[in-house]
């Protein structure tokens, strides 16, 4: 299955908050398909903060954490039930097996992994790979999809507009 990649150039913060909106806006539903996105990036990246947003977007309103100390927290919106990971502070693939990480995986749910490297075989497998990194003063950003939903995903992603002056390439 050929993969869709878009690479972005986000000149500012705010802009990373931008594309986690823009994501929650396109993502492929119905309620009854779930789907994994992967973040990957140095600290302060944006990871978390683009997570936020797309939370926002879906209907989160109240405090989001980081879930560095917590590893997993969990919003339940009217569609969907959304679990962000962050798996920065486990030591690796057996620190990660006791947390049950598949099991949590399925229909109507979004699972948003940070750090999924750390997590290695026990974490869902990705519909889309987000990677967040600097580029001097500014902020990039590439998205892959992985599977069928992931690739449906970011070409809904592509077909919108607001995201058209940072996207600097979509294969």
């Amino acid at each position: 299955m050929p993969s869709v990649v878009i690479d972005m150039h986000l000149p500012a913060a705010a802009d990373t908050e931008l594309l986690g909106n823009a994501l929650g806006r396109a993502l492929p539903w119905p309620a009854d398909l779930g789907a994994v996105l992967y973040l990957r990036g140095e600290l302060g990246a944006g990871k978390t903060t683009c997570v936020r947003s797309l939370l926002r977007v879906l209907g989160v309103a109240g405090l989001v954490r980081s879930p560095t100390y917590t590893l997993i927290e969990t919003y339940v919106t009217q569609t969907f039930t959304c679990i962000h990971m962050d798996l920065y502070r486990i030591s690796g693939e057996s620190d990660a097996e006791g947390l049950g990480l598949r099991d949590l995986a399925g229909a109507g749910t979004l699972i948003m992994v940070e750090w999924p490297e750390k997590g290695g075989a026990t974490v869902p497998r990705a519909d889309v790979d987000l990677r967040l990194g600097y580029a001097d003063e500014a902020r990039s950003a590439q998205l892959r999809s992985l599977s069928a939903t992931g690739e449906h995903w970011l070409r809904n992603l592509g077909d919108d507009t607001r995201l058209t002056p940072y996207v600097s390439n979509i294969t």
